[in-house]
């Protein structure tokens, strides 16, 4: 057995939570971080993300029921609370809350579907043109206090956290691996976790991976999207987070907390920005013509909200067939990728599941390992 320690690449949500699950089951771990824990740079930074228990797919919505126990645990360690209640809204032609509803009463989750006139009389701020679904169990996410406290467990279990530290490429090294960082520092690790999230498609050919493995990869889409917050027409009113897929635009829209000083929703266009290649395109410049549709969304849809935004950010989704995840491996090479928007609420869960996959325990879900079938896998 090799005496190395398993290297994690990245410190986003994923990466933090996979240290602190393999600490705290006595493994010895190495964080390799190309900026800071939750930088601004990746998909994790900000104090604003969407729980909710609303798929289609009942097999998401049962993970989140699972996931949940980890966030209760999470909180009750931290001492302080990193999930803020506020209730979900799902809405619009193309969301079908009624089906979202059939899942939740499956489930077990409380919920109740509004006519539109029902839930308009109880939101003002929001233009419903049909069914709405409520459910009350959603909330925010504070993602940047989340990472933090994950990894300041880590590290206090024994994990060595290695910032400013951006790694070019893995090497195999006899049973072991060479991981090598863009300044040319090296690290000798048992195994490797790639939890790199945007960057994980100008990464992966650097892997060391057997090409059979690069082939069966699923393709990923890296975009580019960006977040307005518009500030409340009457402040203290008490906002919930909503999903509102329409024929023409998918948005949704959430407190957005400590990034805009707790004034406004942030409220963004699912996957409408633009494609690049990886992270390393990430240029945060907010997209004039992108601003300007979303603009006209919150003025037609949203009479709550002053249609004029006074914050804006830029983010990353990675996105992956079928808005799945990955949680696989080859060899001693780990990858995940949370993909498509949605993995954040997930976080102690995935650590727990990729935590489970490394140390061999058990193998997690089948359908997060589209490389399981490849010899080694």
């Amino acid at each position: 057995m090799s005496t190395h320690p398993i290297a994690i690449i990245g410190a986003g949500l994923a990466g933090a939570a996979t240290a602190w699950q393999l600490a705290r089951r006595g493994h010895d771990v190495v964080i390799l971080e190309r900026s800071v824990p939750a930088s601004e740079w990746g998909s994790s930074h900000g104090s604003a993300r969407i729980l909710r228990y609303t798929y289609p797919d009942p097999f998401y919505t049962g993970l989140m029921v699972e996931a949940r126990r980890g966030w209760d645990e999470l909180e009750d360690l931290r001492g302080e609370r990193l999930i803020t209640p506020t209730g979900s809204l799902d809405y619009g032609a193309t969301r079908d809350p009624a089906a979202l509803a059939s899942v939740l009463a499956d489930a077990g989750i409380e919920h109740e579907l509004l006519t539109a006139t029902e839930a308009g009389d109880r939101w003002a701020g929001f233009a419903f043109d049909g069914p709405v679904l409520w459910h009350e169990n959603a909330g925010v996410i504070d993602a940047e206090e989340t990472v933090k406290t994950m990894v300041t467990l880590a590290v206090a279990a024994g994990v060595e956290l290695r910032q400013n530290w951006a790694v070019a490429r893995v090497l195999p090294h006899g049973d072991d691996y060479l991981v090598e960082s863009e300044s040319g520092d090296t690290v000798v690790a048992s195994q490797v976790v790639v939890a790199a999230g945007g960057w994980l498609p100008a990464l992966l050919g650097g892997l060391g991976l057997p090409q059979e493995a690069l082939d069966a990869f699923p393709r990923l889409e890296v975009r580019q999207e960006q977040a307005l917050h518009f500030p409340y027409r009457d402040r203290e009113t008490v906002w919930p987070t909503f999903i509102n897929k329409r024929s023409d635009i998918q948005v949704y829209g959430l407190p957005g907390g400590r990034d805009a000083g707790f004034r406004g929703q942030k409220v963004a266009e699912y996957n409408g920005g633009r494609v690049i290649g990886s992270a390393l395109e990430h240029d945060r410049v907010v997209d004039p013509a992108r601003r300007e549709r979303l603009v006209r969304y919150v003025a037609d849809a949203l009479p709550g909200l002053v249609p004029e935004p006074y914050a804006e950010t830029t983010c990353l989704f990675t996105n992956a067939p079928a808005d799945e995840f990955i949680i696989d491996r080859v060899g001693g090479v780990t990858i995940l990728s949370p993909c498509s928007g949605h993995g954040a609420k997930f976080a102690p869960l995935l650590g727990e599941l990729t935590a489970r996959l490394v140390t061999g325990s058990d193998s997690p879900v089948a359908r997060f390992r589209p490389l399981a079938a490849l010899a080694g896998a």
